[in-house]
C-alpha cells in the first residue's frame, strides 16, 4: 500500500517520540506492519536483530553441511535417515525445509534473451519416438521439427531414419507448408546440419537461405520427447 506523507510522519513520531513498537503502530493506524517497516527503513532505522534460538538440528549441522558438500544432490529423505541414525528426533517435514536452507546453490548462469523478427529465424531439431517393428526390421521413428522463432508455429514430419535425405525432405515439406522460409536456420548441434556438409550447403543455396552454424538447445528441443516434453499438445501439426 502507498503511505501518505502525513501517515509517514505519524509513524515516525510514534516510533521515535512515543517509543511504540512496530506492531503497536500498525494496529493503531490500521496499516500492515510491513508498511511501517518500510517507512522506518527509508528513514534509516536499522532492522531489529532477532536472537537466534537453539534448535534440534544445530548439533547435526556440521555433519549435514559436510554431507551436502560431498553429495550436493543427495535427497533430504536420505539425509534425514542418516541423521536419525545419529540421534535426531525432529519431524521429517520440518527437516526437509531446513535442508533446503542449507543445500548449496548452483552458480548462477547468465542468459541473453534473443528477440527475432517475423520470418527471420527458424529452429530445427530431430526428435526420437522409440522404434517401430516393420516385418523383420526394427526401425527408429524420428520426427523432423522446425519452429518459427517469432510466431512459435511448429512443423513436424515423421521419418523412419535421420539421414540427410530425410533431413532435406523435412525442410522442403516445411517450406512448402508455410509457402516460404525463414532467413536464418538454427540447428541443435546436428551433424547433418553442419555447414561443412557440402550437400547441405548446395541445397541451402537453392532455398535462398544461408546455412547457419549449430547452436545450443533451442525451441525445437521443447517439443521432442528426449527433452521431457512428449507430443501431447494440440497445437502441434503433423505432416503426412
Amino acid at each position: 500500500m502507498s503511505v501518505s506523507s502525513e501517515l509517514e510522519a505519524q509513524i515516525l513520531r510514534y516510533f521515535h517520540v512515543e517509543k511504540w513498537r512496530i506492531g503497536t503502530i500498525a494496529r493503531h493506524l490500521h496499516v500492515h506492519h510491513g508498511a511501517v517497516q518500510r517507512v522506518l527503513r527509508r528513514a534509516g532505522v536499522p532492522a531489529p536483530e532477532r536472537s537466534a534460538r537453539a534448535t534440534r538440528i544445530d548439533p547435526y549441522l556440521p555433519f549435514i553441511r559436510q554431507t551436502l558438500e560431498r553429495y550436493p544432490t543427495l535427497t533430504a529423505s536420505r539425509i534425514y535417515a542418516m541423521v536419525r541414525e545419529r540421534g535426531y528426533r525432529g519431524s521429517p517435514d520440518h527437516f526437509r525445509h531446513l535442508i533446503a536452507l542449507h543445500r548449496p546453490r548452483p552458480a548462477a548462469e547468465a542468459y541473453l534473451r534473443l528477440t527475432t523478427l517475423p520470418a527471420e529465424v527458424g529452429q530445427v531439431d530431430w526428435g526420437h519416438f522409440g522404434h517401430l517393428q516393420i516385418g523383420c526390421a526394427r526401425r527408429p521413428l524420428m520426427a523432423f521439427v522446425m519452429v518459427l522463432a517469432w510466431s512459435r508455429q511448429i512443423f513436424v514430419q515423421f521419418f523412419l531414419d535421420a539421414r540427410m535425405e530425410s533431413f532435406l525432405r523435412g525442410h522442403v515439406a516445411a517450406f512448402s507448408a508455410w509457402n516460404g522460409l525463414p532467413r536464418i536456420l538454427l540447428y541443435d548441434n546436428l551433424l547433418c546440419g553442419a555447414p561443412h556438409n557440402r550437400f547441405y550447403v548446395e541445397h541451402s543455396v537453392m532455398w535462398s537461405s544461408p546455412p547457419a552454424v549449430p547452436c545450443r538447445r533451442g525451441s525445437g528441443a521443447r517439443v521432442t520427447p528426449h527433452n521431457g516434453h512428449p507430443f501431447s499438445c494440440g497445437y502441434i501439426e503433423s505432416s503426412h
